[in-house]
């Protein structure tokens, strides 16, 4: 009991800089309104102590906190996701963060802002990041493709670094689909700073 209560006072003590850099980053990441809450209500001592914590999010200022899974769209999820995730990667010796199609429901503006979000973290982490979108792939220092390969009965899949000039191409195909266009390459170079 004793470790319980040393454990939750330092809960108590660090939700409202926790809140505080979430609600920051869920800013930058295009979500100006929203707002995090950490909850924290007393229970029976536990193999996770004193505390049952509940993560409330507010996206829009109704001043109605809901718990996120029963409020937060794809979109949200995903950018409440990574802004929890780079907070977490900042205070912990993480050398390899992957994030699974973080990009989720977002497009666009909040798409750019995802990226950047990825490419800054690149800077102190390995980031390793499975996206569909041209905003967050043009900004990659490495692509990589995973193709399935079938051959009979089987099918193996392999993953293949992609040469600069394949990196364009796939880049164009995010944008334009299968048919890649002049336009499309040249989009594609501009997103990507070549």
């Amino acid at each position: 009991m004793q470790h319980a209560m040393t454990i939750s006072k330092k809960r108590k003590a660090i939700i409202p800089s926790f809140e505080k850099e979430v609600n920051a980053l869920l800013k930058k990441l295009g979500m100006p309104n929203a707002i995090i809450r950490v909850q924290l209500d007393e229970q029976e001592l536990g193999v996770h102590g004193v505390d049952k914590i509940q993560m409330l999010f507010d996206a829009n200022k109704s001043g109605k906190f809901e718990t996120i899974a029963k409020v937060a769209s794809g979109g949200e999820l995903s950018r409440l996701m990574l802004a929890v995730k780079s907070l977490v990667a900042g205070k912990m010796a993480l050398p390899t963060l992957i994030f699974d199609e973080i990009d989720v429901g977002v497009s666009g503006r909040i798409a750019q802002a995802v990226g950047k979000n990825l490419k800054s973290l690149s800077t102190h982490h390995h980031v390793i990041a499975i996206t569909h979108l041209p905003q967050i792939a043009g900004l990659a220092d490495a692509h990589f493709v995973v193709e399935k390969i079938e051959n009979g009965k089987r099918t193996a899949t392999s993953t293949r670094k992609l040469s600069e000039k394949e990196r364009i191409i796939e880049v164009a195909k995010l944008m334009s689909g299968e048919k890649v266009t002049d336009a499309a390459l040249k989009s594609a170079k501009e997103l990507m700073n070549i």
